[in-house]
Parts: C-alpha cells; sequence; structure tokens
C-alpha cells in the first residue's frame, strides 16, 4: 500500500499516531505506567547520587554483556533478583537481565521452544510475546482469553504430540488490568508434566505479591512456573527487563538467546539504579495497599461510564468503542480539565474496543478519582447510575 494513502486511512479512522508533544504544567496523569510513584520521586534520586560510589558508574556499557568490560553491576542486580525470589521458589532459582520486555520476550521465547515445542498463548498477550513466538517459528496456537478450560483442551490434545507445551501468558494484563490464573496453571502443569509456564509479570511487578514480586510468588508454588519475566521500566522506575528461572536454564539463556547475546547491554548506571529502585519497592507494603484501594474506587467511578465491567486493578479500561470518541474524549480531558488518559485504538486492541486506558500511582490521592469523576459526568452519560 503506498504510504500516503496509508497514513490518509489511519487518520479518517481515528487510528493515526504521533509522538505526543504534551507541555501542560500540573495535570493529573492516568497514562503513566510508574504504578509506585517512584519515577517521580526526586528525593530517592538524591538518595541514589548521594553515595560517591554510585556517581562513578559508567554512563556506558559499550558493548553487548558477554563482552562488557565492567560486569560488577549487572551481577549485583541479578544476585539481588534471585535472592528476593529464591525466598519463594527455592534454591534453584537464577536471575537474567535483558534491556527491555521486548528484548526479553523476543528473546526468550525463541532460545526455550526447541523442534519439538507446541505454544499456546492467552488471546491477549502482549505484542513483544507475538513476535517472540513468531520467531520461534514453532507451531502455536492462542486460546481466548483467560479461558483455562479451552487452554486445558488444547494442551490434553496437543500434550501427546510433543516434547513440550509452552503456555504463555500475562499474570495481569496491560490493557484490561485483569488477571490470570496462576493456581490453575499450576494443576494444569502438575497433570500434564511436560508443559512449561511462561508469565510476563510486567504490569505485576512491584505492585502485587509479596515484597511487590507478582502474583506468581504469591500463588501456592511458585516454582512450578519456569520462567517469570518482570520489567524494570514501570514500577521501578528504570530501564530493562528481567527473566528469573532455574540456574540451568538461566545459563542456558545465556548461551541461546539472541536478545542478550547480541545487543548492546543497558549502561551500568542503569543497572545500578534498578538494585536501587527495587530495593525500596520491597519495601513498599503500605503504598500497595494504597494502590489497591484507589484502585477499588476507581472502578466504582467507571462502572459509573461503562458498558463493560472492570476488575478493580491499578489498570483499568473505559470502553468507548470507536477510535475518533475515544481521541476526542481524551482531548476534551486534558485541555479542558487537566486530566491525561490517553487513547488506545486498533491494532493494540481489537476493533470495537477502542478505549481510554486509566493507570494508578501510588502518589495519587482519592481526590484525584473524585476529580476524575467529576470530568467524566461532564462528558459521559452516566450508563450504570450507583445503587442507593
Amino acid at each position: 500500500m503506498e504510504i500516503k494513502r496509508y497514513l490518509q486511512q489511519l487518520r479518517d479512522e481515528g487510528n493515526f499516531r504521533e509522538i505526543p508533544n504534551f507541555t501542560k504544567s500540573g495535570i493529573l496523569d492516568f497514562s503513566t505506567n510508574d504504578y509506585m510513584g517512584l519515577g517521580a520521586d526526586e528525593a530517592l534520586q538524591e538518595r541514589f547520587y548521594a553515595d560517591p560510589a554510585s556517581r562513578k558508574v559508567p554512563m556506558t556499557s559499550s558493548a553487548a554483556r558477554l563482552l562488557a568490560p565492567r560486569q560488577i553491576d549487572y551481577a549485583n542486580l541479578e544476585v539481588f533478583l534471585r535472592l528476593l525470589y529464591a525466598k519463594r521458589r527455592g534454591e534453584d532459582t537464577g536471575a537474567l537481565m535483558f534491556n527491555s520486555g521486548y528484548h526479553a520476550n523476543t528473546g526468550l521465547i525463541p532460545a526455550i521452544a526447541s523442534k519439538d515445542t507446541y505454544i499456546i498463548a492467552d488471546k491477549l498477550v502482549h505484542a513483544s510475546i507475538i513476535d517472540g513466538i513468531i520467531l520461534s517459528r514453532a507451531p502455536y496456537a492462542r486460546f481466548p482469553h483467560n479461558d483455562f478450560d479451552r487452554l486445558e483442551s488444547m494442551v490434553a490434545k496437543k500434550a501427546p504430540e510433543f516434547g513440550n507445551i509452552l503456555v504463555v501468558v500475562e499474570s495481569v494484563y496491560s490493557m484490561d488490568g485483569d488477571s490470570a490464573d496462576i493456581e490453575r496453571l499450576i494443576d494444569l502443569k502438575r497433570r500434564y508434566p511436560n508443559v512449561v509456564l511462561y508469565v510476563d509479570e510486567a504490569h505485576a511487578f512491584g505492585v502485587l505479591g509479596p515484597r511487590g514480586l507478582g502474583l506468581v510468588a504469591s500463588s501456592s508454588a511458585p516454582g512450578m512456573v519456569d520462567v517469570v519475566v518482570g520489567t524494570f521500566g514501570k514500577a521501578a522506575a528504570s530501564m530493562g527487563a528481567f527473566a528469573i528461572t532455574g540456574r540451568d536454564m538461566r545459563d542456558y539463556l545465556v548461551n541461546t538467546a539472541r536478545s542478550f547475546i547480541f545487543s548492546t547491554a543497558i549502561p551500568p548506571i542503569q543497572a545500578a539504579w534498578s538494585r536501587f529502585t527495587v530495593g525500596a519497592l520491597a519495601q513498599m507494603d503500605k503504598e500497595r495497599a494504597h494502590i489497591a484501594e484507589l484502585g477499588k474506587r476507581l472502578q466504582q467511578v467507571i462502572h459509573k461510564y461503562s458498558p463493560v465491567d472492570v476488575v478493580p486493578s491499578h489498570i483499568q479500561p473505559l470502553i468507548i468503542g470507536d477510535s475518533k470518541k475515544a481521541v476526542e474524549l481524551s482531548h476534551k480531558l486534558y485541555n479542558i480539565y487537566g486530566i491525561k488518559a490517553l487513547p488506545i485504538r486498533k491494532p493494540t486492541v481489537p476493533a470495537g474496543t477502542e478505549r481510554l486506558r486509566f493507570s494508578l500511582s501510588a502518589s495519587m490521592k482519592v481526590s484525584d478519582i473524585e476529580t476524575l469523576d467529576k470530568a467524566l459526568a461532564d462528558l459521559l452519560p452516566v450508563i450504570n447510575p450507583p445503587k442507593l
């Protein structure tokens, strides 16, 4: 398709994307992934740089991880993660850092999926997971979102035919904020030993579970999940990602994950900062309780204006069902009320489910949710009035 014609088609549909240039100060930001408020915590940065050693950490790695001259900062981060997760998973725990969640998923899945692997992924997994599946060249199928009965029937059919069945889900889904049933997955693995469980916790890490380690860590048997993926770029207010797995698998990935082997490593200073922020996250149980309460209040607000039920998560969608209307509502919230909530359109979400995505931060107050409620009341009809 001719580029100009394609771009015009996107504009006509309301699906044209531009890099935003937000200029207002003092906005109420419901679009951030800074779930725990660390990204805007200047005092935290000051404490980090108060250590003279932190000010001497290099700003560049200058090489891929296997060639980088300085390894101590990466090793410190990975050892710290291993020790955190080992308390729940056991001694056979390894941690490996990647440059981003995209690098992790596009490197891990092709490395894990052998010629004798069949992949089954939730219909709503992230694009990076889909790209990883395609790069693996393994046969695959996708099951309806969170339909674990359907997943089990697919596993039962394919398990006798393949050496491994790689089941891939997210623990918290980035567009709907709902969660996978980790206990059901663990039960599935117990009954089908050749199942390999892969759970992406990008939107749960730091926010949920013991010490913010995610939903797998809060399950009955965390060690049954073969690969857990987390990210530093959201709740941890940094950059990069990591995989938690067994020690042998960790060594295997060092030798086979192409995105790890062939990418210049993130700067050592970034790894040192991630070690610092993850340490802070582990102590933020009070803030995790607060964001959970904010989620309950936001659910009450969204329910009034939404044709679709939402869960009380730190991520909640307001389904609009039309790209142009979603963009228009987003612009009005920003320009009139100083509220930033970005439109999410196809292909990120299926056509007909275009939405505004609201994400919460532990730095928010209940009064911020009330401000949003008043703005939406001015702009939208109430579909579901509160019960008296």
